[in-house]
């Protein structure tokens, strides 16, 4: 029953690509779609102190430029494949373009802070889009043979996107003002959008009783928990009262909530029954504890140079972009270590590398300056690295291929949690440690101290992480005893 399908939609995709002139453009458009997405998520942050500054607004508010946009892809980026199928993903791409590309537009133009990161969560919705469905288009856009070049390629833009944002960003401050830095995407954007609309494959209309549900309640229960969280953690400058209390029970009671609906609904967002893997809960939970350090070095790290170091914003720029780089250059190497070495063992290696990383952070730059920085980075990227190649290695190699879509998209969202995480629990304990409400006047030596304590809070999640693991790898090499179930 199934051959006549499978071959129906093979001469569908094969119709498609002789329509399609160009693969070539077609590929040009999905990278730019990736491209401009990680760049939405790194330009932003070497703008937070000039943005502190130009709205006179505290820390914890101009974090939520970020946490705005790292909001809304994280709830969309699972269940917008599902969304694709519904409504066809190269239809649902050009709008997620579209509504990037004018939500960048009115991010530049916003008179006030908040319609700024109001702006900012309606470019995350069109981020999501272009991230998820960017990867499931490369299937019907070019052939089997060429999949993982294709794959490559995307995975460099979105390196390149990463790395780029940090030096454009301040060059972008220091010549043209923080408004330049979301309307640089606009060009890009309508560029991207005519490449997709003109080159993509046309969608293929399949038997609406193939087609899963769209899960809207556990969805809207997702962001509504997540926004509590970070609410929680970003509200009260610097101290946790009452409020901040009562929005971290509501996000845990939607929490609750969330896996209540989950169990019930007829498709699931998330199948709760993945976390009886032992391997795959683990791997969660450490991918969300490595991206909470890593967001953590994005958000505070602007701070720290140009209030403790004295640095211009293009030279904070410069610095920032150090690690995206060294991160795109020893994406590929890292590879091809863990194919030779074994992914469990090199998890741990580079579980090692992140807290060997995240204690010279927290100790280098008081003693070297900004060459300290950079040393501390220069351990801990290529660590970030050999971890994700060495942990998603060791999720998806015994993965049912009927599932790998599934648990990729766990892998994803658990990223995304620990990037959120990030940008809100660790910006809480650097306020905190810093000792000052606004963060933008604090004394050199107050902010330097907010990032030795925040590194070495850093380097405590990275240890547990790190003893996930290694427990992890002793029950797996536990020989198996008679009463093993």
């Amino acid at each position: 029953m199934l051959k006549p399908i499978i071959a129906g939609r093979d001469v569908a995709v094969a119709a498609n690509a002789e329509r399609t002139p160009s693969v070539r453009w077609a590929l040009a458009s999905l990278s730019l779609s990736m491209l401009l997405s990680s760049l939405g998520t790194s330009i932003a942050n070497v703008g937070l102190p000039t943005l502190a500054q130009a709205f006179n607004a505290s820390f914890q508010d101009v974090q939520w430029v970020v946490l705005a946009y790292l909001l809304a892809i994280t709830t969309l980026i699972v269940s917008v494949g599902r969304l694709g199928d519904i409504a066809g993903r190269r239809r649902l791409l050009l709008a997620g373009i579209f509504l990037f590309t004018v939500a960048s537009a009115l991010s530049g133009a916003a008179p006030t802070l908040w319609l700024l990161i109001a702006a900012r969560a309606a470019q995350g919705l069109g981020a999501a889009v272009m991230m998820a469905l960017a990867m499931a288009l490369v299937g019907e856009t070019v052939s089997k043979a060429r999949t993982g070049s294709a794959m490559g390629l995307l995975g460099t833009m979105s390196a390149i996107g990463t790395a780029l944002g940090p030096s454009l960003g301040g060059f972008l401050i220091a010549g043209l003002g923080w408004r330049a830095i979301f309307l640089v995407n606009v060009p890009l954007g309508i560029l991207a959008f005519l490449l997709a609309y003109r080159h993509l494959p046309v969608d293929i209309r399949g038997p609406k009783t193939d087609r899963a549900g769209f899960d809207t309640m556990g969805t809207l229960l997702l962001a509504l928990t997540l926004a509590a969280y970070a609410l929680a953690m970003t509200i009260g400058r610097g101290s946790f009262g009452p409020l901040n209390m009562a929005l971290l029970s509501a996000s845990v009671f939607g929490t609750g909530l969330f896996v209540f609906a989950e169990s019930r609904a007829a498709s699931p967002l998330i199948r709760l029954a993945m976390f009886r893997d032992p391997v795959l809960s683990a791997s969660l939970a450490m991918n969300v504890l490595v991206s909470t350090v890593v967001m953590a070095t994005l958000v505070v790290g602007p701070f720290y140079l140009s209030r403790a170091l004295g640095l211009d914003p293009a030279l904070v720029g410069i610095v920032m972009s150090i690690g995206p780089i060294i991160s795109a250059l020893s994406g590929v190497p890292a590879g091809r270590v863990v194919d030779r070495l074994g992914a469990p063992f090199m998890v741990i290696v580079g579980l090692t590398a992140i807290v060997a990383g995240s204690i010279a952070l927290s100790v280098l730059p008081a003693i070297s300056g900004v060459a300290g920085y950079i040393a501390a980075i220069a351990v801990l990227t290529p660590g970030y690295q050999l971890f994700q190649a060495a942990n998603n290695t060791a999720v998806m190699m015994d993965v049912h291929p009927g599932q790998r879509g599934v648990i990729s998209g766990m892998l994803s969202l658990s990223r995304n949690l620990g990037l959120v995480t990030g940008a809100s629990v660790m910006g809480a304990v650097f306020a905190l440690a810093s000792a000052t409400i606004d963060i933008t006047a604090a004394h050199p030596e107050a902010v330097a101290a907010g990032m030795r304590i925040t590194f070495a809070v850093a380097a405590v999640l990275i240890g547990v992480a790190l003893a996930i693991a290694v427990g992890g790898r002793a029950l797996a090499a536990r020989p198996s005893l008679p009463g093993d179930a």
